[in-house]
């Protein structure tokens, strides 16, 4: 039976982020690399909401025949959360790159107050927030900046509404890459710094791949191959 594999993407990045690692996932996996409604170039993002992008990738696995596993990398992991809770029957496994699913009422930056959109910041910015660049060279991060696009405001500020207790059933990957996992297992609860739900997952798997906040970029051989190893248990 087919694997299929939806892979959705953090802030500012569209399905064109996953291209180096779909390139290396194995045979037998069919990756279907997302991106996210405000995500393409030229698009009006002001009216984009959190429902927007989780109602996206519902309709996505409800087109799915097969077993589906969600990836989920940085903000895109609380989608991925979101739509665990509505599909808990038909999500066989959900990996979260440097991610984990928010608990119920919990925003991404909910103090954020542009109108419209959140631009990429610097890369000192971003590193002082706690996201490295780690492990990605000059080429890959000019890259990075030219097809990086704002991300709808309201998805930052938006809280998250999950309800159902059967996603804390559906196996759990937590792929850490630049935090060890020693040290988010200690913050995995609900409550600041995180607010996220890892620690309620009855199946709960730690893998470690040292490197920064984009592994996509920086490991991308290696991240792929700790998908297909977390999708085939």
């Amino acid at each position: 039976m087919t694997t299929h594999l939806v892979l959705v993407p953090g802030f500012w990045l569209g399905a064109w982020a996953w291209d180096d690692v779909v390139a290396a996932l194995p045979d037998g996996v069919d990756a279907h690399a997302v991106t996210l409604p405000g995500l393409d170039p030229g698009a009006k993002r002001g009216d984009i909401t959190r429902a927007d992008h989780v109602r996206a990738v519902t309709d996505l696995v409800d087109g799915l025949a097969g077993d589906v596993v969600l990836v989920g990398h940085s903000g895109g992991g609380a989608v991925v959360g979101e739509v665990v809770d509505r599909r808990p029957d038909r999500v066989r496994r959900a990996i979260y790159v440097d991610s984990g699913p928010l608990e119920d009422g919990a925003a991404i930056d909910a103090s954020r107050t542009e109108q419209d959109e959140v631009p990429l910041p610097s890369w000192e910015e971003l590193a002082a927030q706690g996201s490295s660049i780690e492990g990605i060279d000059d080429d890959r991060l000019a890259e990075f900046r030219r097809r990086a696009v704002p991300h709808p405001v309201q998805v930052a500020r938006g809280p998250v509404h999950v309800s159902d207790p059967r996603r804390f059933d559906v196996p759990v990957t937590v792929i850490c890459t630049s935090l060890p996992s020693e040290v988010l297992k200690t913050m995995a609860h609900g409550g600041p710094p995180f607010h996220t739900e890892l620690g309620e997952s009855t199946d709960l798997t730690y893998v470690d791949l040292p490197t920064g906040h984009w592994p996509m970029f920086s490991r991308p051989a290696d991240l792929a191959a700790e998908i297909a190893r977390a999708a085939s248990a």
